[in-house]
């Protein structure tokens, strides 16, 4: 039973009566209060304790001296307030605020940590003592120092460096496990002493990454909480290390960035400042930084780049490589969107040139560089030697190598860095035989073609090419170009800046195949018509002309002005016909062209603008990707991304990240189908009649562009889809260049030397092969001509005209005297309709570029860049 319930007993001097009596007392002045009621020790053991009967009087516990204080409490005179420990208790008695509602004076004890505070009511109750504050401060601060002593005690400096510091060989193998090459940074690397490091060398690291190199203790506190905060905000834990710290990582410490790593850098770097000189530690990190291209330390750096040893290198080339340690990736004048998109060439020299000239500048501000040395340094930006081809990088090996580091760093958390130091196992999807077929067969082509020897024309004449299964994304073969040892490291199969002209038509006829047109109730027919006609005005949904910057109407042209009049898509793909695809392209919408394209194999990043050129091939994709994405159309519509590693391997353990991409169905089955039937068309009687050597069933498309700067060529057959690029480009800007007069002819186009190489590899590739022709496409969609098309009216015919005409232009000012029909017709599953083609497999529609409605100069190719159209998520291996 609880203690405010329990009778207390009865004093044995009354009763009831005593207890008035009590009251009374109380109530005039002249009785004190009961014992315990005032909390004073007097009132326990002092004489007032007995009653006048001599006779201990007993209370009944809180509750009795609950009453006893209401009692006391009425007098004429406030009882004194009981002090506890010579100070005064806190208003209203035992009871008051201090101590908590109805807690006696007897029941607060010392607390070792006074919070909330005893003694204090209201806010003050809740404000720390300066004692408390004080004793948590050192507490704290005691802690770090024990923890830190016995961190600084447990850990040591390593007596050797680590195995990431020492270089190794990357191997690569074919398909067939068989090794392709041995390269990496392990020829790469020489340390030299401190005596043979230029001075400007040591003082542009220093004024650049640590001006108190000299005085300061070798770590970086500030620098260290800033990672450790970038660590809680979710990033890594880089940034803020002095050299010391630098130096200590790249020599002792893996590469890992997590918290353990950074406090064990921490104090290796305290100790290592305690063990080593200045002098030491500089040149440790000048021997163990990278610099890019492979080069570990500044004496592999100084070879890479200038080809020369680190004590002869000049003030401005010591600035300039000072600057490659922020990141040779961005820093690196030659580049590397391969890794990055914004790693451009001339990105990359921006910021090289930004960087350098900040740091000859802080040498300068520091007193390192006189004014004259400052002077002489600053005026002119060193630039780098070109890129070297490293031991058995020769051929197209380089451009296999690269392309598969590449796929590894974007498929993985390797770092550059991490790869080039070495390691690693990588097994590629490239098959030998194919690789030198390919290259067999654009050498041939090239030899019976060009003579830059004897024709101006036919110099700077670059191939670029790729082939890839079906249904499956593998890379099995590409040329990438002339050869590392060549000078040339640029990989043209995996490159941007190369419009891909009319072979990029069968996207806008498989738009139209899955979405139809505005004005159509479902997915168009091939069969339907369009005007062909050259010089054509391009109309907007809503009837209206599509008009250029200056308000001025859109004329689309083609490649000749032969008036074709109304004819179907088919005819159009067969004869590569520009009219047809532009308001195609319209009525379907450029914006379902690119999601199609897109979903077949095409990196967004390669589009150019979605404006009416944009169905005539302004986008800039890699062979790789054209390649893959003809490949969703001979694997009926099933999509696979493009790949070239199988598996890494890193001290005998597998790297994930590497199974085979998953398939998805990008389009409809008789979609597809539905084009490779037309494109099988396009080579039987149409621009790819070059490929009919091929001897077997095999669909693709040509493409030429604009002044003939680019030709190209891609086929399939079920087991194997190859793409061919052919282009001309200035050495020295990148910029295309015409191939009006390449190889003796007026013009090269798509159906030319490109659908020769590829004819060539592909009969290489696939000897031995069955033919395995393509599924019969079942008819698609209804017959939606184009606005203006004529009304077909059944006219009997009584003779033949000597001379065939076709349905009149849609554009009234034209009156095209038409030709003699051919004497083909064409026919295939759709039916027959009467051959217009033109002579030696008909080149009336290309090039497939125009001006564009807006201005599209960035876009539209005239010179290659470096951002976009790669096969690993923008321009990357």
């Amino acid at each position: 039973m609880s203690e405010h319930r329990r009778k207390p007993p009865q004093p044995q001097g009354g009763g009831r009566a005593e207890i008035r009596r009590g009251q009374s007392a109380s109530s005039s002045g002249r009785r004190a209060a009961p014992r315990g009621a005032t909390g004073s020790p007097s009132d326990s053991y002092g004489s007032d304790s007995y009653d006048s009967g001599g006779e201990e009087r007993q209370y009944g516990g809180r509750a009795e001296a609950r009453r006893a204080a209401q009692r006391s409490g009425g007098g004429r005179r406030r009882a004194a307030e009981p002090t506890r420990g010579g100070r005064r208790a806190a208003p209203g008695g035992p009871t008051g605020p201090g101590r908590g509602r109805g807690r006696p004076a007897m029941y607060d004890k010392k607390r070792l940590i006074d919070y909330p505070r005893a003694g204090k009511y209201g806010w003050q109750r809740w404000v720390p003592s300066w004692r408390l504050v004080s004793g948590l401060c050192i507490g704290f601060f005691g802690s770090l120092v024990a923890v830190a002593g016995i961190g600084y005690a447990m850990v040591g400096v390593p007596n050797e460096e680590n195995a990431a510091a020492l270089s190794q060989n990357n191997v690569y193998y074919w398909s067939n496990g068989k090794q392709m090459i041995a390269t990496g940074s392990g020829q790469n690397r020489q340390n030299v002493t401190i005596d043979r490091i230029p001075e400007e060398m040591q003082q542009a690291v220093i004024s650049a990454e640590n001006k108190s190199f000299y005085q300061d203790s070798g770590v970086d506190p500030m620098g260290i909480a800033r990672a450790l905060a970038n660590m809680a905000r979710g990033g890594d834990t880089q940034g803020g290390s002095t050299i010391t710290q630098q130096f200590v990582k790249n020599t002792y410490l893996s590469q890992d960035q997590t918290v353990t790593r950074k406090f064990k850098e921490m104090f290796i770097s305290i100790k290592v400042g305690t063990k080593l000189s200045k002098d030491e530690i500089l040149q440790g990190y000048l021997n163990t930084s990278y610099y890019g291209r492979g080069a570990y330390g500044i004496q592999a750096a100084a070879q890479t780049y200038y080809g020369k040893d680190a004590v002869d290198l000049e003030p401005s080339e010591c600035a300039f490589l000072a600057a490659l340690l922020k990141g040779p990736t961005y820093y690196d004048p030659a580049g590397n969107d391969g890794l990055d998109p914004s790693a451009t060439a001339k990105a990359n020299e921006k910021r090289s040139k930004e960087r350098w000239g900040w740091i000859l500048q802080q040498m300068h501000n520091d007193k390192k560089l006189s004014d004259a040395a400052y002077q002489k340094a600053i005026s002119t930006y060193p630039m780098p030697d070109e890129r070297k081809a490293a031991k058995g990088m020769s051929g197209q090996i380089g451009y296999l190598a690269d392309t598969a580091k590449k796929y590894v760093l974007n498929h993985s958390n390797i770092t550059e860095k991490q790869f080039d130091q070495g390691g690693y196992q990588i097994k590629t999807t490239f098959e030998k035989s194919k690789v030198e077929a390919l290259t067999k067969a654009v050498k041939k082509v090239e030899k019976e073609k060009l003579d830059p020897d004897k024709r101006e024309l036919d110099k700077h004449v670059q191939f670029g090419a790729a082939s890839v299964k079906p249904k499956d994304g593998a890379i099995v073969a590409l040329y990438g170009g002339a050869g590392y040892e060549n000078g040339h490291f640029n990989n043209n199969a995996d490159t941007s800046g190369v419009p891909v002209g009319s072979t990029w038509k069968p996207f806008v006829l498989a738009a139209a195949m899955e979405h139809g047109t505005y004005r159509s109730d479902g997915p168009l027919s091939p069969l339907s018509k369009y005007n062909g006609n050259d010089h054509l005005k391009v109309r907007n949904n809503d009837g209206s002309y599509v008009m250029k910057k200056d308000n001025t109407p859109f004329f689309q042209e083609n490649e000749s002005d032969r008036p074709w009049g109304y004819i179907s898509l088919r005819k159009a793909m067969e004869q590569s016909v520009n009219t047809p695809f532009v308001q195609l392209g319209m009525d379907v919408g450029m914006k379902n062209v690119a999601d199609l394209a897109e979903k077949a194999g095409i990196l967004d990043s390669s589009f150019a603008g979605l404006n009416a050129s944009f169905a005539l091939g302004t986008s800039t994709p890699s062979a790789i990707r054209m390649a893959d994405s003809y490949a969703t159309f001979a694997a009926a519509g099933k999509q696979a991304a493009p790949y070239s590693v199988t598996s890494v391997k890193s001290n005998g353990q597998e790297v994930p990240g590497f199974e085979k991409p998953r398939i998805t169905q990008a389009m409809p089955e008789n979609v597809a189908n539905n084009v490779t039937n037309v494109l099988e068309n396009v080579i039987q009687n149409g621009t790819g009649k070059n490929a009919l050597s091929l001897g077997r069933k095999a669909a693709g498309k040509t493409g030429t562009t604009d002044e003939n700067k680019s030709a190209w060529f891609v086929g399939y057959t079920q087991q194997l889809s190859t793409s061919v690029a052919m282009f001309r480009e200035d050495p020295k800007s990148a910029k295309l260049l015409s191939m009006n007069g390449t190889a003796g002819e007026v013009s090269i186009h798509g159906g030319d030397v490109p659908t020769l190489v590829w004819t060539e590899y592909m009969k290489a590739a696939l000897k031995g092969q069955t033919d395995l022709g393509f599924p019969d496409p079942e008819k698609i969609g209804g017959i939606q001509d184009a606005v203006g098309a004529p009304t077909p009216t059944p006219t009997p015919t009584v003779e033949p005209s000597e001379t065939a005409t076709e349905s009149p232009s849609a554009t009234p000012s034209v009156t095209p005297s038409l030709p003699s029909p051919s004497p083909t017709d064409t026919c295939g599953f759709f039916g027959c309709e009467e051959d217009g083609g033109t002579e030696n497999g008909g080149t009336g529609g290309e090039p497939s570029t125009s001006p564009s409605p807006t201005d599209t100069s960035e876009n539209g190719g005239n010179s290659r860049g470096n951002g976009n159209g790669g096969i690993f998520g923008g321009p990357t291996g």
